[in-house]
């Protein structure tokens, strides 16, 4: 019965061993510098939407404030935004919303003010 005792007393230290062996391996794991993401090419651009850059003509509503000349929609918000802001248009208390001069009110179908998310609706009224 003695050789049995001296068996079972072994087992736990390989046990234990197996254990604090198993703990540096995770600790090294964690301690492993992550994988580096994928580098940018530096010297490739990113190519624009074509549909993006398609010419509008805006209406002759539109044209006093943007022009007259056939331009993408997104030139026609930069100057609706240059034209909301050069004449202070924008509301003071709240920056989401402009209030609209004559001209603008004839673009924004007669209202006195409107918020910036609505702008682009109505602004597709009067770009063909």
């Amino acid at each position: 019965m003695a050789k049995k005792a001296t068996k079972k007393k072994a087992a736990p230290k390989k046990k234990a061993a197996k254990k604090v062996a198993k703990k540096a391996v995770k600790k090294a794991a964690k301690k492993a510098p992550k994988k580096a993401k994928k580098a940018k090419k530096s010297g490739a651009k990113r190519k624009l939407n074509p549909a993006l850059l398609k010419p509008y003509q805006p209406s002759a509503i539109l044209g006093a404030v943007v022009g007259n000349n056939p331009i993408p929609r997104s030139q026609v918000v930069k100057k609706m935004w240059n034209y909301i802001k050069a004449n202070k248009l924008q509301d003071n208390k709240n920056r989401r919303m402009i209030n609209a001069d004559e001209k603008l009110k004839a673009i924004f179908s007669g209202k006195n003010q409107v918020s910036m998310f609505e702008m682009a609706k109505h602004l597709s009224k009067h770009l063909k």
